[in-house]
């Protein structure tokens, strides 16, 4: 048996796995008003705030310990079992909340889930280099990456929709539950790399093979050279994987900015309840959606052109950051609630447009034995950012006024533009020094 354009079914599934990942992440919060009256009744309500907050905190911590970890464990164990690996035990983490009694057990229950879910990231990434000529890569990572602003788009009014006939126990094992039945297909569909795959066309193994470095390169007397693998050691001493890590750790916060305060924002500065801030919530998320799709699609039509990666990435990437600039400066007075949320919709469509070929950097610089470490390290870094505007949110925002937090965010998005023209003068294949 053979299936046409199989990559793209292989990128569909991993998209529905970041669907997954942002629903089992975001049912804690929905649920939370319900969890707390029967785990913690004698809480006050700045009791409660705080063990939420602390959760949270362990989660983000796991997550960014996470990214480093399974970006080298898809290195080690491959995409099919690492994606095994991940979501089998995001999937466990998720249904072992509904058996969670207090702080600590919600803790543990939560890292784990924050360490496992971090590897759908450097997963996909390495899907993508794994499945994808180069040219085609950005376009796969815009896929994936829209699963996340679909998952946001879906999780709160999904949830929401369950807690009509189940209790918050409950609605976490069927959520989890989803895990485990998207395993299967997986399984199935994704038996072995593309180079040996049974049901791969043979013209599409062609076209996947040959679109991508290692067989486009040659050494002096015209062998095939072997794609750099550097140790980790090595890896960190090159200047263009610190590109990568900066312009991660600069342009990520802007997201987790959006994901973790919209619904404060919406209820602080215009007043409004949860069924309110479910009316307006979702429409950033939109524009993120689109975002992914614009990003991978431009990215993919100038390589066709034939632009090389190094200008390709570094138009998208800049052309992504230009768009979120002035509108978080808008961000400052934006007037109606409606007009807010629709300047957050370009916001997250721009920084969509450039964090796909951000996290596209690793694959075009390294061999398919190094990109999840970079990309691992590159995601752990951004965690790292987003753990610290997170921090600071509260005390810049302590008046109300959320005018600090978008200039934090405008001059994290130069950042990361300056990080890749400035530390990666080359987007193409590193080599061995000397």
């Amino acid at each position: 048996m053979q299936i046409k354009g199989l990559r793209w079914w292989v990128i569909s599934l991993i998209a529905l796995a970041t669907i997954i990942n942002y629903i089992d992440r975001q049912a804690l919060s929905v649920l939370w008003p319900d969890i707390v009256e029967e785990v913690f009744p004698d809480k006050s309500a700045l009791e409660r705030k705080q063990i939420y907050a602390n959760i949270s905190i362990v989660f983000v911590l796991a997550y960014a310990f996470g990214q480093a970890i399974f970006g080298k464990i898809f290195d080690w164990i491959g995409t099919r079992i690492g994606f095994l690996l991940s979501i089998g035990v995001w999937s466990l983490a998720t249904v072992a909340h509904a058996f969670a009694q207090g702080m600590l057990t919600f803790s543990i229950f939560r890292a784990i889930l924050g360490v496992a879910e971090a590897g759908n990231w450097p997963g996909a990434t390495k899907g993508s280099a794994e499945w994808f000529p180069i040219k085609e890569r950005a376009l796969a990572q815009g896929i994936f990456n829209s699963g996340a602003a679909i998952g946001g788009i879906i999780a709160i009014p999904l949830i929401a929709f369950l807690t009509v006939y189940f209790k918050w126990q409950m609605v976490f094992v069927v959520v989890g539950l989803v895990g485990f039945i998207w395993l299967v297909p997986w399984l199935i569909l994704v038996k072995a790399p593309p180079g040996s795959h049974p049901w791969l066309t043979a013209e599409e193994r062609e076209y996947i093979l040959t679109g991508q470095r290692r067989k486009l390169e040659h050494d002096a007397n015209g062998q095939p050279e072997e794609e750099f693998a550097p140790s980790t050691t090595e890896l960190l001493s090159r200047k263009e994987s610190w590109g990568v890590i900066i312009a991660s750790a600069a342009i990520d916060p802007i997201w987790w900015l959006f994901v973790f305060w919209i619904p404060i924002y919406l209820n602080e500065v215009y007043g409004m309840d949860v069924k309110a801030i479910g009316i307006y919530g979702w429409v950033p998320y939109v524009g993120a959606m689109f975002g992914a799709w614009f990003g991978g699609l431009l990215a993919q039509n100038r390589l066709k052109a034939g632009w090389t990666a190094n200008k390709t990435r570094k138009l998208v990437i800049t052309l992504g950051c230009v768009i979120m600039l002035p509108a978080l400066l808008m961000m400052s007075d934006p007037g109606e609630p409606t007009y807010a949320v629709l300047i957050m919709a370009v916001i997250l469509f721009g920084f969509q447009t450039a964090i796909g070929n951000v996290q596209t950097l690793p694959s075009d610089l390294l061999g398919k034995q190094a990109v999840g470490t970079l990309a691992g390290f590159s995601g752990m870094a951004a965690k790292f950012g987003a753990m610290g505007l997170t921090a600071l949110v509260p005390m810049l925002t302590a008046d109300g006024n959320y005018t600090p937090a978008f200039i934090i965010g405008a001059s994290l998005a130069i950042t990361a533009v300056a990080a890749v023209w400035l530390l990666i003068p080359n987007i193409a294949p590193l080599k061995k020094k000397g």
